[in-house]
């Protein structure tokens, strides 16, 4: 979606990984619950939640309750005006925090004895998803509400507790009614299942296997009328990334001038594209 400029929010609290995560942090942000001094704790002299990712953090208490309620803020503005919004579930698996008794979206390094392991029942998982839809049609009722489940396996869990994981995720999300479904999962275990689509850690999907899934997604989700100008700007992204061998030649001096054109044709259509930078992390 950055790639091709469609004008798109992924979670600013970072990675979350289970359906009870997500629905805290949009019920959060939907009944406008400001995070406070009580939310975190410190660790190694960093302050943290177990609501985000680790990667959102701060050096003082003080600057992380302003951090995460500045983001929280604009997640609501998000949820309420997005067209549509896109839930990606990876894992069923949860740690609950012994002190607590809280499931975390994150550990963030805290020694495995501060948790207990649960399996989400599909009860679970549906109930989640049952309550995300809630809070989202609560502030935008237009909003078209999509669940996806994660192709990326969680082999640290096991081999068997993964799919036992993933299968509770499926079995969760389709019980629940006026849920749209994207089948990455499907399209990456079974039409992509020989490992030339995977990254080298034969986890993770590569270049080319994101590639067709965001094709099918783009043919059942983005408006067709935006195919020419999505292969306009597909050159456009090209262009940019290109690395001549002689910038100061003739050849490439017009090569820049009719990438200049491309784009001025692009941003009078669309004004608020901007090619010069890529897309600043909230």
């Amino acid at each position: 979606m950055d790639y091709f400029k469609l004008r798109n929010l992924q979670n600013p609290f970072g990675v979350l990984f289970h359906p009870v995560a997500i629905e805290r942090l949009i019920r959060r942000a939907v009944e406008e619950l400001a995070f406070t001094e009580e939310d975190l704790f410190c660790q190694d002299g960093i302050w943290h939640s177990f609501e985000v990712h680790s990667l959102v953090n701060a050096a003082s208490k003080e600057t992380m309750v302003l951090l995460l309620n500045e983001r929280l803020s604009v997640f609501k503005t998000y949820l309420e005006t997005a067209s549509h919004i896109v839930l990606t579930f990876g894992t069923a698996w949860v740690y609950r925090h012994l002190t607590s008794d809280e499931v975390v979206a994150n550990c963030h390094k805290v020694p495995n004895k501060a948790f207990s392991k649960e399996l989400l029942s599909v009860e679970d998982v549906s109930h989640s998803a049952e309550k995300i839809k809630n809070a989202i049609h609560k502030v935008n009722k237009q909003a078209t509400v999509i669940t996806t489940i994660s192709p990326v396996r969680h082999l640290k869990d096991g081999f068997v507790e993964n799919t036992q994981s993933k299968a509770h995720l499926l079995a969760g999300v389709h019980a629940v009614e006026e849920l749209y479904y994207f089948p990455a999962y499907e399209l990456m275990m079974d039409e992509l299942r020989d490992y030339r689509f995977y990254k080298s850690d034969l986890l993770h999907p590569n270049e080319t296997a994101i590639a067709i899934i965001w094709e099918r997604f783009s043919q059942a989700w983005v408006d067709p009328k935006t195919a020419l100008l999505q292969k306009e700007i597909d050159t456009i992204q090209k262009g940019l990334q290109h690395r001549p061998f002689h910038p100061e030649s003739e050849g490439h001096r017009e090569f820049q001038e009719s990438l200049q054109q491309k784009i001025k044709a692009v941003n009078e259509k669309l004004p608020y594209i901007d090619f010069r930078k890529e897309k600043e992390s909230i």
